[in-house]
């Protein structure tokens, strides 16, 4: 896989959480992809205070992430 088809298939798992997070008054964005492995992506809006944002990193984003792009091993949120 390319590293722009990495970053298509990222930007396709965020579509898929987005609407969910939308729906809380939060937001996510691809921040950077690190050796094409490593994801950052910054939750936004409520996100940010929420205290269930860790629980939503994990079973969440990086569970869909991985779903789409099974070689990433991490998923970091960035303030």
């Amino acid at each position: 896989m390319t590293q722009e088809e990495v970053k298509n298939n990222i930007e396709k798992a965020l579509d898929e959480i987005r609407p969910f997070l939308n729906s809380d008054g939060g937001d996510i964005s691809l921040v950077e992809i690190v050796d094409g492995k490593h994801v950052k992506v910054r939750l936004e809006g409520a996100c940010t205070s929420c205290s269930l944002s860790i629980s939503t990193m994990k079973a969440g984003v990086e569970t869909t992430i991985k779903k789409y792009v099974p070689q990433i091993e991490t998923v970091e949120n960035v303030a």
